[in-house]
């Protein structure tokens, strides 16, 4: 059972760590500010590598990672696309956009790390990601 749960949990953060990435890719092309496009991308790459991470321990204990993000990112990056068009690129808007999606993902870990009967070696592997997603959410 906790093998099932672990693997369920992680597979959540997979789901939202591609949001993140893919939010931050988006993110990249739609400012106009050198500095932001560089910062977006550099935390995009680094959220690519925990999908990875999560994805091998996912792979490890049995289970099947996600490989998409969810439904629900996919809209919200297509309005923030549709923004940025209508606004012009406003910078303030893509940065308020991007703090917004770190709200979620560190309240989506800090869930993730307070899930009772999550093994040793699962919440080992989330404390150690979300000390990479807090650094990220700090820095927004």
């Amino acid at each position: 059972m906790t093998n099932e749960h672990d693997i369920s949990v992680v597979n959540g953060l997979v789901q939202v760590t591609i949001d993140s990435a893919d939010g931050y890719r988006k993110a990249a092309e739609v400012a106009d500010n050198q500095s932001f496009r560089t910062l977006f991308s550099a935390r995009a790459s680094e959220r690519d590598e925990l999908v990875r991470k999560l994805q091998d321990f996912v792979r490890s204990h049995g289970g099947d990672p996600e490989n998409d993000g969810s439904l629900a990112a996919g809209a919200h990056r297509f309005f923030v696309d549709l923004h940025a068009k209508i606004t012009g690129r406003d910078e303030a808007a893509v940065v308020n956009d991007v703090e917004a999606g770190e709200d979620h993902i560190k309240a989506r870990y800090e869930a993730a790390l307070e899930a009772e009967n999550l093994g040793a070696e699962a919440r080992s592997l989330i404390a150690s990601a979300n000390t990479v997603v807090l650094a990220g959410h700090d820095q927004m």
